[in-house]
């Protein structure tokens, strides 16, 4: 019976220590959402956040959805980076800030109760202009935005089809563009003068060295700098600051490289990941 009784304690002991210890396990962590819409573009602009998560220790995933600002408010995802001007545009369709600053300002003001903004990449937009040939900049005499203006009259647009373009720049309203089935064959009849001016945007890969991207020194056209949105009260400051040192190592040319690596068939994630091995947070 003394036999027995201490086989018992002894099964009794070695159970209540397995019990401890396995009430000592942190569970896994569960990997943060990140919200993208489908297509290259948006999933590479995920991945660049989810890789600043991971950089700084946290699990993150990008996760496809249809509306990523919906899916942040119902918590379906827990980030959600875009662009500050058509986050405005979406909460408030009739805002007329343009400035980067403003435009910031305008939407972190409207932004649903539960979500708040990080910072924006000051050095890193992506937002509609005007590419030229030099001859037709010389003519109108400026590289700005503000000489299509002055041009109004003589404007012949072009640009990709399904793209959304401005109907005015300031005091020019803008004659109905062209389309095209890419950015190849818009530019192909730029460079033929079929048309004088092409839409695209700032940070577009392949434009031809020998065309000229207009700039928007007096902001004509809305600010478009990349931006994360998240949850509030659901990532700790650490992660916090991931997201915001993205917009210290991020630029319009870096943006406009890493998408010409995945048109040409590298994948989002990869790129994002080698980008930031190259240009590291917090440094």
């Amino acid at each position: 019976m003394r036999r027995l009784a201490g086989a018992v304690v002894t099964l009794l002991v070695a159970g209540l220590v397995v019990g401890l210890a396995g009430c000592g396990r942190d569970p896994a962590v569960p990997p943060i959402a990140v919200g993208s819409r489908s297509g290259a573009d948006a999933t590479l602009i995920a991945h660049i956040y989810a890789a600043a998560l991971r950089y700084y220790g946290s699990p993150a995933q990008v996760v496809e959805v249809d509306d990523p600002l919906r899916a942040l408010d119902t918590g379906e995802v827990r980030v959600a980076p875009g662009f500050t001007g058509r986050i405005l545009s979406r909460l408030v369709p009739d805002a007329v800030a343009r400035s980067p600053s403003q435009v910031y300002r305008e939407m972190v003001s409207a932004l649903p109760e539960g979500i708040a903004a990080g910072d924006y990449t000051e050095s890193a937009e992506d937002k509609p202009t005007l590419v030229v040939t030099d001859a037709t900049a010389s003519a109108w005499g400026g590289r700005d935005l503000s000489a299509a203006v002055r041009n109004c009259d003589e404007l012949r647009l072009g640009g990709v089809t399904g793209a959304v373009w401005p109907s005015r720049l300031g005091t020019c309203r803008l004659p109905k563009a062209r389309e095209f089935a890419n950015r190849a064959a818009a530019f192909a009849a730029l460079q033929k003068g079929e048309i004088n001016a092409a839409w695209s945007s700032t940070a577009a890969p392949f434009i031809p060295t020998e065309l000229l991207t207009l700039s928007d020194r007096t902001a004509l056209i809305r600010a478009e700098n990349l931006v994360p949105l998240y949850r509030r009260n659901e990532l700790n400051e650490r992660q916090i600051l991931a997201l915001n040192e993205v917009a210290g190592v991020l630029d319009t040319a870096a943006l406009a490289e890493m998408r010409a690596q995945v048109e040409k068939g590298a994948e989002p994630a990869a790129v994002a990941d080698a980008f930031l091995a190259e240009h590291p947070l917090g440094v």
